[in-house]
């Protein structure tokens, strides 16, 4: 923050403050109960009724330990036939209503530095006061026999005689005042995109004049329901885990998180907590929490806020310049009278929207059994907790096919996996295999296909598996059956080894009774 804006910044935490941005009328001469507080003495005085002074004081005036500002020169403050009353209009000193312009150059500069701790800034708002409600209507009105009741302020003599430095804080007020007096008007503006919890967005306020220039320097305090600051709520998470559920339905912790939100980016906005917010969803819909927020260059001042509940909110509430300065409290100070008035108002504005909670993923994988590998191509059908009605999408509706049916999703790639974004959270979310792969129908059960159920959590990632047991690999494939998957024992298609044995014994035994025979033939020849 510049100098300049940190020195309005504080001004304006000053003003809220009633009494604290006043005008009296008082006399020329202080008394031990008002005295010359903050500016310039400007010599020699202006002289009137006849009698010449050592020096006229241009600043604030202390007033009961308060900085105050005089708007009438050389009038002692009203006395008991000429008698302000509270929320009477202030006047000029020559009775006169001040012009809607001037009155609203009054309540601004009364509203941005009244509380000033330069001398050069109180000499120049004094300065300026005294122009606008004692400038001379004629130069008669000048005539130094004329009382102090009757004599007008002379604006150049009195400029010219102020130090350089509250000469050019004159120009720069007035044009301060010129560019940004009131009326002002403040806005709201809630995040256009769709809410979630937990996912910070950026909420802004702005101030404007009545030509829609943004002032800057404002402070804003800002009263937030159903939010927090986004650097709040991400000290106040835990650290979130993704679930992953397999066929059998039992839920595991994955060590590692998937969260849809990104974090959002600093803003230049200064932002100071005025109330210690509590923690949690709970806790800040039962306590709503209050940060002041300082307008930048353009009247605008942003705030990164997390959602905590269905409705967040943001009222802003501010300090602007009164449309016309009007009496507060006369306040009497020995002989004379003081009048403190008012030269600020509060402005509000609001602005609401809804949230829901933060949409998920669920990121399902189907692989073989055996292997663990994946498996491409198998279709799985998306559903509730009931594994016939839809699931539903982060907008509210259901998931479904062109045909009005639960969404029907395909494991691709290498590793057979398949997600869908944007899904309704809290839900519980089901995914059901509409036809097993090629090679795996041994096992399936269309009475009741594989299936796996979890619940998806705001902003996470529903990890889902199921595995498919692969079908028996045949050892024999008949002829002419290619398509037709068998399975059968082995079996041989020649003799066995023993009756092969048997079959040679059997051999021997005829060779050697054949020769036996022969012999005998022989010999019954001879």
């Amino acid at each position: 923050m510049t100098r300049r804006r940190l020195a309005l910044a504080t001004r304006m935490a000053v003003a809220a403050l009633l009494g604290t941005l006043s005008l009296v009328v008082v006399a020329p001469a202080a008394s031990a109960a008002v005295e010359e507080g903050l500016g310039h003495k400007t010599t020699p005085g202006q002289s009137w009724g006849g009698r010449d002074r050592a020096y006229d004081w241009l600043g604030s005036y202390v007033v009961n330990d308060e900085h105050v500002f005089c708007v009438s020169f050389a009038l002692k403050a009203p006395d008991s036939t000429e008698r302000y009353e509270p929320g009477d209009e202030l006047l000029t000193k020559w009775g006169e209503p001040l012009s809607e312009e001037v009155a609203a150059n009054i309540s601004y500069l009364l509203l941005r530095y009244g509380d000033t701790t330069d001398a050069d800034e109180a000499a120049a708002l004094a300065h300026l006061l005294h122009s606008w409600t004692a400038a001379p209507r004629s130069p008669a009105d000048l005539d130094p026999a004329k009382p102090f009741t009757e004599i007008g302020y002379d604006v150049d003599a009195h400029f010219a005689k102020l130090p350089q430095a509250a000469q050019d804080a004159v120009e720069r007020l007035r044009a301060d005042a010129e560019a940004n007096r009131g009326p002002w008007s403040a806005s709201v503006a809630a995040p256009e995109e769709e809410q979630f919890l937990g996912a910070p967005s950026q909420w802004s306020v702005a101030v404007t004049n009545a030509d829609g220039k943004g002032i800057p320097g404002v402070e804003v305090t800002l009263t937030l329901s159903d939010l927090v600051p986004a650097e709040q709520a991400d000290e106040d998470s835990d650290t979130a885990e993704s679930t992953e559920v397999s066929e059998s339905g039992e839920a595991t912790k994955d060590a590692e998180v998937s969260e849809t939100a990104e974090s959002d980016e600093a803003t230049d906005t200064p932002v100071k907590s005025t109330t210690e917010a509590a923690s949690g969803a709970e806790a800040a819909e039962s306590n709503p929490v209050e940060l002041t927020v300082v307008t930048g260059e353009d009247g605008t001042a942003h705030i990164n806020a997390t959602p905590t509940g269905e409705e967040p909110g943001v009222v802003a509430a501010l300090k602007a310049p009164a449309e016309r300065p009007y009496v507060r409290d006369p306040v009497t100070a020995d002989t004379q009278r003081v009048v403190s008035t008012g030269g600020e108002q509060t402005l509000t504005a609001e602005a609401a929207t809804d949230a829901a909670p933060a949409p998920g993923i669920v990121r399902v994988t189907k692989v073989d059994s055996d292997t663990g590998e994946g498996i491409a191509g198998v279709p799985l059908r998306l559903t509730g907790e009931d594994k016939t009605s839809p699931a539903v999408d982060a907008s509210g509706e259901p998931l479904v096919d062109s045909d009005g049916e639960p969404l029907v999703v395909t494991t691709e790639g290498a590793d057979g996996v398949v997600a869908v974004e944007g899904v309704r959270t809290p839900q519980t979310v089901c995914v059901t295999e509409v036809r097993p792969p090629n090679g795996y129908g041994d096992a399936f059960d269309p009475d009741a296909p594989p299936s796996a159920c979890g619940e998806l959590r705001p902003g996470e990632t529903l990890e889902l598996r199921i595995a498919n047991v692969p079908d028996e690999v045949p050892r024999t494939i008949p002829a002419g059956a290619a398509d037709t998957t068998v399975s059968q024992p082995a079996t041989t298609s020649g003799a066995p080894a023993s009756a092969l044995a048997g079959l040679g014994i059997l051999a021997v035994a005829v060779s050697a009774l054949a020769g036996w025979v022969a012999r005998k033939r022989v010999l019954r020849q001879r």
